[in-house]
């Protein structure tokens, strides 16, 4: 097994085993590829750290396909990193060197690669260097002879970067290949709500604010009568009832193909108590069609059970159905409501203003999803998006597989909490 001579890879065994300081190797080797020229952000070097503690690396080989997979992005990015990595692992550099010193060294990738040997798949020190040109699929190795793990490892590299490239795409740009693979990304995505105090009572011996008098009693027979052990009741908790109203208007047609993947996975999902809605020009309840586990059937289900698909947008109207039917009657009281929406209505800006208020008195929470918020440019001034503003707790985008990260952590929050994708007014 190979030696790893790194400032963040030390002795701890006392019997020659190396171990990992995951969080100092991760972040002092991200800054010596950022001194390099390769763009390591604080985000990668945490995923790294991450990385390194679930496979902790006890050779060379497994640590360099680790911090490659993770830190490069790109196949330019490649003959930089292996020159780093040798000169970090194989103890010609110290990453915590030269930190802040004008009279260091110039930055690591501008010195020539040195070919690998046959007995190590990655570049070692050679006596006749080359210079960076070639990808590692194509290196040969010291006896001539071409890799054959490189073309796989080069697979998992551009898969990771594609996959990373996805995460960031708009759902409006994806190819229909993409929308695909983003529903079954989608589908798993976990949308947990705030918890609430439930009217039911569970026992404990822990000390609470109410005694348990029967329970008390019961367990004093086997004590003579006396009281020996107090029992007392604690309220119990459960999840907020997470509802969610999608647009599939025709202003929403691009994001309405993923959305659905969304609230099929929601309402799927044995965690938490969810419904769906779509709504158009009026509002239809998806949750019996979308609650069955096969994605495609659930889809197929839900398209069948409704016509009123990319067609215009009477959001004052449907909001005011669901009140009247589904949400007076409890189930949106105390809940996490989303509204999937780019506020393109045909009502009038007065009236969704009037029903955003009823149903802002029987919310827990109303988040507001809107797509076309990514935009630089963008102000809510549309007539009903602004009609609607004042009485959402947290405006968010959700344009993208990584942008719905913020709506699950704006449907996670307490009411209490201060979101920084709040409204703006």
């Amino acid at each position: 097994m190979a030696d790893l001579a790194s400032p963040g890879l030390v002795d701890r065994s006392g019997a020659g085993r190396t171990s990992v300081e995951a969080a100092a190797l991760a972040v002092g080797f991200s800054a010596a590829l950022r001194r390099a020229g390769v763009p390591s952000s604080p985000d990668r070097a945490a995923r790294l750290a991450e990385a390194l503690r679930l496979v902790p690396p006890h050779a060379r080989d497994p640590l360099y396909w680790t911090c490659r997979v993770v830190l490069v992005s790109s196949r330019e990015q490649v003959p930089v990193f292996d020159a780093v990595f040798d000169a970090v692992f194989a103890g010609t550099l110290d990453p915590a060197d030269f930190r802040g010193d004008q009279n260091a060294p110039p930055s690591i990738g501008a010195e020539p690669r040195t070919r690998p040997t046959a007995s190590d798949n990655r570049p070692a020190v050679a006596a006749e260097p080359v210079l960076l040109p070639q990808p590692p699929a194509l290196t040969p190795g010291g006896d001539g002879s071409i890799d054959p793990d490189a073309p796989e490892r080069d697979t998992i590299l551009v898969t990771a970067a594609a996959e990373e490239r996805l995460h960031q795409k708009s759902f409006a740009d994806l190819a229909p290949d993409e929308v695909a693979r983003m529903r079954q990304l989608v589908r798993r995505i976990a949308l947990a709500t705030p918890e609430r105090v439930s009217r039911r009572t569970r026992k404990t011996i822990w000390s609470a604010p109410r005694l348990d008098l029967r329970r008390t009693a019961r367990a004093a027979q086997h004590t003579g009568g006396e009281p020996v052990r107090l029992v007392y009741r604690r309220r119990r908790t459960r999840l907020r009832r997470l509802i969610l109203l999608c647009d599939v208007s025709g202003s929403m047609e691009p994001y309405t193909r993923v959305f659905l993947s969304l609230l099929q996975g929601a309402v799927a999902a044995a965690e938490a108590e969810a419904e769906a809605f779509i709504f158009s020009t009026g509002l239809t309840r998806l949750t019996r069609q979308l609650a069955v586990r096969d994605p495609d059937q659930a889809l197929a289900r839900a398209a069948a059970s409704t016509q009123d698909w990319a067609g215009g947008t009477r959001l004052a109207e449907s909001i005011r159905h669901f009140t009247d039917t589904w949400g007076r009657r409890g189930l949106a009281r105390g809940a996490v409501i989303v509204i999937i929406s780019d506020g393109w209505a045909l009502d009038d800006p007065d009236s969704v203003r009037t029903q955003m208020a009823r149903l802002r008195r029987l919310a827990y929470r109303i988040v507001w999803v809107n797509p076309r918020k990514v935009a630089l440019d963008y102000q809510p001034v549309v007539g009903g998006m602004a009609a609607a503003l004042p009485f959402v707790d947290a405006f968010v985008s959700g344009h993208s597989y990584a942008a719905l990260a913020e709506v699950a952590a704006a449907i996670r929050a307490d009411r209490s909490d201060t979101h920084e994708n709040t409204r703006t007014r």
